[in-house]
């Protein structure tokens, strides 16, 4: 699993959904979305385990199971490699654990990664579970949701473009408070992608989206965005530049690394050479998209 087999999933489900069933019960669609995944995660009993290596080593130790633990405690990815001993001894654990338990959301203590370590094949990312897992696809396709109503509403013609502003405004609003009303009994929680972490990064995302709309359509300013356009039209492009042969930090490292970090710490704050390497990184990247941008090579996938 991963970032773009995430994105693949709930497009797919999304687009599905979109062209089987009118706005009004898209809507209802997603709010069930939102609503069964909190009642799944927090009604649906789990073994008392947490999913670390340090909270399985100690429940080795605790069953005076030295062996487990000590392979527990081994540096290493556990999933890399299939059926390994410390990965059958995390399985040992697991299920020698009969206690059970609702309502947890901790990291390894819920029953999305709960899932993903039962039944997901392959490396996980955070070696037992992963963050693009199996559960979480569900309020991920809410999210992909999200997104379509805000397209339909900008697709309509017969809706001023100011009010689509204070639509999107109210929208946005209405998501914030109750995503963050909700966290206090589901939290907010971007790895296991929780109904509250839906509304407020949709929250969020549609009012930096209603801002955008008023400077760039309704008052036509435009000039100052471009450099979004060249990042926008290739961004598949710097993802991939980014995972495959390592980003921008290497170069930028060189710009403004070592003894230029060094004295940006000591002279003017510290994490300030960090932020400049960071910041180089962001340019070159820039700068890259730019390059293909005039030169017309625009990757697709």
């Amino acid at each position: 699993m991963g970032v773009l087999n995430r994105i693949a999933l709930a497009y797919f489900f999304a687009g599905l959904l979109f062209c089987l069933f009118k706005p009004r019960a898209l809507m209802g669609i997603c709010a069930g979305l939102l609503v069964g995944y909190w009642a799944l995660m927090s009604f649906v009993p789990i073994r008392a385990v947490q999913l670390t290596k340090d909270s399985l080593a100690t429940l080795a130790e605790a069953r005076g199971d030295e062996k487990s633990a000590a392979l527990l405690r081994e540096p290493g990815n556990p999933s890399s490699a299939k059926n390994g001993a410390a990965w059958n001894a995390a399985v040992q654990v697991y299920e020698g654990t009969t206690h059970r338990v609702t309502g947890k959301f901790d990291r390894g203590y819920n029953l999305c990664d709960h899932i993903d370590f039962r039944f997901l094949p392959g490396r996980k990312y955070d070696q037992f579970f992963d963050p693009e897992g199996f559960l979480s696809t569900i309020p991920a396709i809410a999210t992909c949701l999200l997104g379509i109503f805000a397209g339909l509403l900008l697709k309509n013609q017969t809706v001023p473009d100011q009010r689509k502003v204070l639509c999107l405004i109210a929208a946005g609003a209405c998501a914030l408070a109750t995503g963050w009303l909700w966290h206090l009994q589901f939290p907010v929680v971007k790895k296991i992608w929780t109904s509250s972490f839906v509304l407020v990064a949709g929250g969020y995302s549609v009012l930096l989206l209603a801002a955008f709309y008023q400077i760039v359509d309704v008052w036509q300013v435009r000039a100052w965005c471009q450099p979004f356009v060249w990042m926008g039209m290739n961004s598949i492009t710097v993802y991939l530049a980014k995972n495959i042969i390592g980003g921008f930090d290497k170069p930028a490292s060189r710009i403004a690394g070592g003894d230029v970090r060094h004295f940006l710490d000591t002279h003017v704050a510290t994490g300030f050479g960090s932020m400049g390497v960071a910041l180089i990184s962001l340019l070159l990247s820039f700068w890259f998209v730019h390059f293909l941008y005039k030169r017309k090579v625009f990757l697709r996938l």
